[in-house]
């Protein structure tokens, strides 16, 4: 009985905070929120140290990153972990202001060049130019239980020259959120995407030269 008891109060809190979170699919709701990653440059106009990846790479092609299609729309999506995490959930009333596709590529390179690299598309490369490709594994907003969610994003990194494979590697960051909710994921998310970068910068600082 205490079993069965404790597997209600359980299912019946998941379904609380998948009501809080989702809000009610009918009726007239909140306002819509809508967050992007927020500035690149923090509010002091400093910028953290960056790996001298220039050396490297004084020119760099930096494809847009690519991903499954629950990352090319501008929905934001949480699992819960505790109750069933084999399913992605939209929040109701909170998006980003692009797909999350479009501002990891954004950051990423934004963050690249804040690195010292020259930051080239793939229209205005030249044939010697070095070519990273960016691949998104996960992006989401995981709850543990209903007051304790984090970010976790992984990126698939290869590093191409004239057409050959230098370097492949995958970065993965989890990132507490600081509120259990859709601004606290999107603070966390911005945050494990910083990280990341940086990440990126360190290995192709690390790598040989040509």
């Amino acid at each position: 009985m205490i079993a069965i008891i404790t597997e209600h109060h359980r299912a019946l809190a998941a379904m609380l905070l998948g009501a809080a979170l989702a809000g009610c699919a009918t009726g007239k709701g909140p306002a819509n929120a809508v967050y992007d990653f927020g500035p690149t440059i923090s509010p002091q106009g400093a910028q953290p140290p960056a790996p001298a990846a220039a050396a490297t790479f004084p020119a760099l092609v930096v494809a847009d990153v690519t991903g499954p299609a629950v990352l090319d729309n501008q929905r934001m999506y949480y699992r819960l972990l505790y109750s069933d995490a084999q399913q992605s959930r939209p929040y109701a009333y909170n998006q980003w202001s692009a797909t999350p596709l479009q501002l990891l590529s954004q950051r990423l390179k934004a963050r690249i060049a804040q690195g010292g690299v020259k930051v080239l598309s793939t229209t205005d490369a030249s044939g010697g130019t070095p070519l990273l490709r960016l691949e998104a594994d996960e992006f989401t907003q995981n709850f543990a239980s209903a007051a304790d969610s984090s970010a976790v994003v992984s990126l698939r990194a290869s590093v191409f020259r004239s057409h050959r494979l230098v370097d492949q590697r995958t970065f993965t960051r989890t990132v507490p959120a600081q509120t259990a909710d859709a601004p606290g994921g999107a603070r966390a998310l911005a945050d494990a995407s910083d990280a990341i970068a940086a990440d990126i910068l360190g290995w192709l600082a690390a790598l040989p030269g040509n």
